[in-house]
C-alpha cells in the first residue's frame, strides 16, 4: 500500500510539473516541426512522421504521447507549410494540440533560413473517472470530491508559435523557437478550474559529419525551457552506410538514452524507423524501469516538371 500511495503521489507531482511543460521526447530530431514552425519545408521534400512515447513504465497513469508531423516544400508560396497534431495524456489530464505552420525561406550564406509561424487549437481536459489508492473510484460512486468534475471537464483556446530554423547542405542545422506565445490562462466551467499555459523556449542544433565513405557521426543538442525549469539533452549517433544508426544521449538529471534506427531508400522517397529507450537516473528510477519511444518517418522528393525544349530552324524564320 505504501508503494502504491508513493507512486500515485509521484504521478501527481509529475502532473503539476507537466502543467508548465510540453510533452517530452528523446528523439527530438524527428520532432522539429512540432517545436519550430521555421522547419516547415526546409528539407525541400514532402515528409510525414509519427512518434509514440510511453514514459515512466510501471507508473499508474503514466504519460503517453503521440504526435504527427507533416510538412512540404512549396516554392509557389516562397517556402514550406506544415501540420502538427499531438495528444498527450498523464493521469487524469489530457492535452490536444493541432496547428498549421508556414515558413518563409530565405537564402542566407551557404544555407537556407526558415522564418516560421504557426497558429492552432489547444485543448486541455480533466477526467473525472479517478480512483483512490484503496480501490474506491468516483465513477463507481464510492467516493466524490467536490473539486474534481464528475465526467470530466474540457477547456480550449487558440495558440500561436514562432521560430527560426537555419540549415545548410553540408549537414549543419540550428533552430530557435518559442511556443504558446499568448501564455494564456484558460478557465473551465467547473468550480472556476484554471489552467496556465506557459510560454516555452527551444534551442536545437546538430551536424552531420562525414567521417568516411560509409560512416557519418551526428551530434545534436536540444534545450527546452519554460523560464522556471530547463531541460537539456545531448545525443551522439553513428550512421553506417546511411542505413543503420545507433548511439546514446543524456538528458540532464533525468535519463541516459539508447538510440537505434534504420533507414532505406524507396523510389523517390526514404523511410526511417527510430527507437529509443530511456534509462531513468532521477529519483523515480526505483519505481519506473524507463521509457519507450518509437518513431516512423517517410519523405519523398517529387520529380521536377520536365522542360519542353524548342528549336528554331534557321531556314524558316
Amino acid at each position: 500500500m505504501k508503494k502504491i500511495i508513493t507512486s500515485v503521489a509521484l504521478v501527481g507531482m509529475g502532473l503539476m510539473a507537466h502543467a508548465q511543460q510540453d510533452a517530452q521526447f528523446s528523439q527530438n530530431f524527428f520532432n522539429r516541426l512540432n517545436i519550430n514552425p521555421g522547419y516547415a519545408g526546409i528539407s525541400q521534400a514532402y515528409c510525414g512522421s509519427l512518434i509514440y512515447r510511453s514514459q515512466w513504465l510501471n507508473f499508474p497513469g503514466q504519460p503517453t504521447t503521440i504526435v504527427f508531423n507533416g510538412d512540404a516544400y512549396l516554392p509557389m508560396i516562397g517556402g514550406g507549410a506544415g501540420l502538427t497534431v499531438y495528444e498527450d495524456k498523464l493521469g487524469f489530464q489530457s492535452n490536444l494540440d493541432a496547428k498549421l505552420a508556414y515558413s518563409y525561406h530565405l537564402v542566407l550564406g551557404p544555407g537556407v533560413l526558415g522564418i516560421g509561424a504557426s497558429v492552432g487549437y489547444y485543448q486541455m481536459g480533466l477526467s473525472g473517472n479517478w480512483m483512490t489508492p484503496d480501490g474506491k473510484s468516483q465513477s463507481a460512486g464510492n467516493i466524490t470530491d467536490p473539486l474534481v468534475p464528475v465526467g470530466g471537464n474540457t477547456v480550449s483556446t487558440y495558440d500561436v508559435n514562432f521560430g527560426l530554423y537555419y540549415a545548410t547542405p553540408q549537414g549543419l542545422y540550428v533552430g530557435i523557437s518559442t511556443s504558446h506565445l499568448p501564455a494564456q490562462t484558460i478557465q473551465g466551467s467547473f468550480r472556476q478550474y484554471q489552467y496556465d499555459i506557459a510560454r516555452h523556449y527551444f534551442v536545437q542544433a546538430g551536424y552531420v559529419y562525414n567521417a568516411s565513405a560509409t560512416w557519418d557521426i551526428i551530434p545534436d543538442v536540444y534545450v527546452e525551457s519554460d523560464a522556471s525549469s530547463t531541460q537539456f539533452q545531448l545525443n551522439l549517433r553513428a550512421n553506417w552506410n546511411k542505413t543503420i544508426w545507433f548511439g546514446a544521449g543524456y538528458r540532464m538529471n533525468d535519463a541516459f538514452v539508447a538510440l537505434l534506427g534504420y533507414q532505406k531508400q524507396i523510389g523517390l522517397g526514404e523511410i526511417k524507423i527510430g527507437y529509443s529507450y530511456d534509462f531513468t537516473t532521477s529519483d523515480i528510477h526505483t519505481y519506473s524501469s524507463g521509457s519507450h519511444e518509437l518513431a516512423l518517418q517517410y519523405c519523398f522528393t517529387p520529380k521536377p516538371p520536365s522542360k519542353t525544349e524548342y528549336h528554331q530552324n534557321p531556314r524558316f524564320l
